[in-house]
């Protein structure tokens, strides 16, 4: 931190633009988007659920958080949260390589068959109302939806970690700044990014999710912009329909992040397509 902190006095003294100060400038990026990836990777790896255990992680991490705590869906007897999107989804996790426990989950939703459906399509349909973004117009094998972020409890005991909308992946852009790497919330970002390298993994063109428009705003603090496609509804809350690709994604995503998401699509390409 000191030489970081060296490195700024420097680049002011000199000025920004100079060529030593753009030097500068971009060796201290390099060195935080090392640091960010490197940080994740220590700690935190992406699994890619294609087997039943796997995925039973994933549906009893969705039980604890929507049925248990938020009571958005009925308690299950086997505490198993599932549903008829499941039989065309593929499971994220995330696992603290410290307890060897996962420590989140999210689903991307992949329709191949004329008959399946997003779940944004099935439930919220009316809430789109971009004219040529509307899911409907496009192949079944081209359109997708990630859904079912949840982080469980035992990863959100830091008092930091704690405040409304954390289950589900909001970030807390009043408590986390890039100059605050230590307590930014990898857990999430890693989920959102392991379901985008599924995304570009299996080339498909359009991804949409349905959220609160407070965690649209979050995403975009490290620079991932989803376009809403309509205005804000009641379901499980006060969220709306968004759209994002890879182009999309890539546009504005911030150079130190970047790399954590590069790092983390090498993990994810290593598992056979689908």
């Amino acid at each position: 931190m000191a030489s970081k902190s060296f490195l700024g006095k420097v680049k002011k003294i000199v000025g920004p633009t100079s060529k030593v100060g753009k030097l500068l400038g971009g060796y201290e990026k390099l060195r935080e988007a090392n640091f960010i990836s490197t940080h994740f990777s220590n700690y935190l790896a992406p699994v890619v659920a294609q087997t039943q255990n796997l995925k039973a992680e994933s549906y009893q991490i969705r039980h604890n958080v929507y049925c248990e705590e938020l009571g958005f869906e009925p308690l299950r007897d086997d505490s198993q949260e599932k549903d008829e999107f499941d039989e065309f989804s593929t499971p994220c996790l995330i696992k603290h390589k410290g307890s060897d426990h996962y420590a989140g989950t999210v689903r991307l939703v992949k329709p191949q068959e004329s008959h399946q459906q997003l779940p944004i399509e099935k439930y919220c349909l009316n809430s789109i109302t971009h004219e040529t973004l509307n899911p409907t117009h496009f192949e079944r094998h081209q359109v997708c939806e990630i859904s079912r972020l949840a982080v469980p409890q035992e990863f959100r005991k830091r008092v930091m970690d704690q405040y409304q909308g954390a289950a589900t992946g909001v970030i807390n852009q009043y408590t986390y700044s890039e100059n605050e790497l230590r307590c930014f919330p990898f857990i999430a970002i890693g989920l959102y990014f392991s379901a985008a390298a599924l995304v570009m993994h299996n080339d498909i063109k359009h991804t949409y999710v349905m959220m609160e428009p407070r965690l649209a705003r979050s995403m975009r603090f490290i620079g991932i912009q989803f376009e809403q496609i309509g205005p804000v509804v009641e379901y499980h809350g006060k969220r709306a329909p968004y759209y994002i690709n890879p182009s999309l994604l890539y546009a504005n995503l911030r150079p130190s992040f970047k790399v954590m998401l590069e790092n983390i699509q090498n993990s994810v390409n290593q598992h056979p397509k689908g």
